[in-house]
């Protein structure tokens, strides 16, 4: 690698970071293009490449938004228990799964939580189902805010999963997936919902991260590079987080993430 990919790929990075810790999602829906088209890796090289970024991407914005006591570690905790599961799955999917057709449905999907995120409409007008006992949870960060709200744990557990099968298929780190669980059917704050989905990131993606790394497919000196510009990168972005509004955070993910399905529905048609 000459020393202009290094610095390229490391300042990349560190804009990669700064949104991803801002907005709750691992960063992966910029790595995992760059490598693809501007370095010319395989989906299966650029997914795990990506991925083994996201466990620093995402370490990195847990520690800052662990300074900021905005993280419910109690509920993140627990579910690591479907989505590290989920992640190990969806690593070893790649190797046999229809890329395009699975591709195409996430996309559409995607959009439809997008514009719920943005807009705060619902396109249907479901009810969510209540599945066990409703948790109080009572977060007061370091600057003396308080967020308070009831939460279902169950339903939360049996939808992580598929955050964390996104995180190891698609390489996206999960959050594009968690950040809706956790805000629209777990009833989060959004600024606990981004905190804490980068912390439940954390074991999601080493288990993804150590899945595709045993398959060949992580390239670890861009990874190094990669790692060096969204560790610093994602400092940054936590530390930007707190002055946004939960609204402009909530509008910030869904643009982001509409931008996502678009990429993803053009890459696969």
């Amino acid at each position: 690698m000459i020393p202009f990919d290094m610095a390229l790929l490391s300042s990349i990075a560190f804009l990669v970071g700064i949104i991803a810790a801002m907005t709750g999602v691992g960063g992966g829906v910029f790595v995992v293009p760059l490598l693809s088209l501007a370095y010319g890796f395989s989906s299966h090289q650029a997914i795990g490449t990506s991925l083994a970024t996201i466990v620093f991407t995402s370490l990195s914005s847990a520690i800052g938004y662990w300074r900021q006591k905005r993280v419910d570690y109690k509920v993140g905790l627990i579910l690591t228990i479907t989505t590290i599961p989920g992640a190990f799955v969806g690593a070893y999917l790649t190797s046999f799964i229809e890329e395009k057709l699975l591709g195409l449905i996430f996309g559409v999907f995607l959009i439809f939580v997008a514009l719920r995120m943005a807009f705060q409409f619902n396109l249907y007008h479901i009810q969510i189902p209540r599945i066990g006992k409703i948790w109080h949870r009572k977060i007061v960060d370091s600057g003396g805010a308080i967020f308070e709200y009831d939460t279902n744990v169950n339903l939360g557990l049996v939808l992580s999963f598929f955050g964390g099968l996104s995180s190891g298929l698609l390489g996206l780190g999960g959050g594009a997936l968690m950040v809706p669980i956790l805000h629209l059917t777990m009833n989060f704050p959004m600024h606990v919902t981004v905190a804490t989905s980068m912390f439940i990131m954390v074991l999601t993606s080493i288990s993804g991260a150590a899945t595709h790394f045993s398959l060949g497919n992580v390239h670890i000196s861009y990874a190094v590079f990669l790692c060096i510009g969204v560790i610093f990168g994602a400092q940054l972005g936590a530390y930007f987080s707190k002055k946004i509004s939960g609204k402009g955070l909530r509008r910030m993910f869904g643009v982001l993430l509409f931008l996502v399905s678009i990429r993803m529905i053009l890459k696969f048609i």
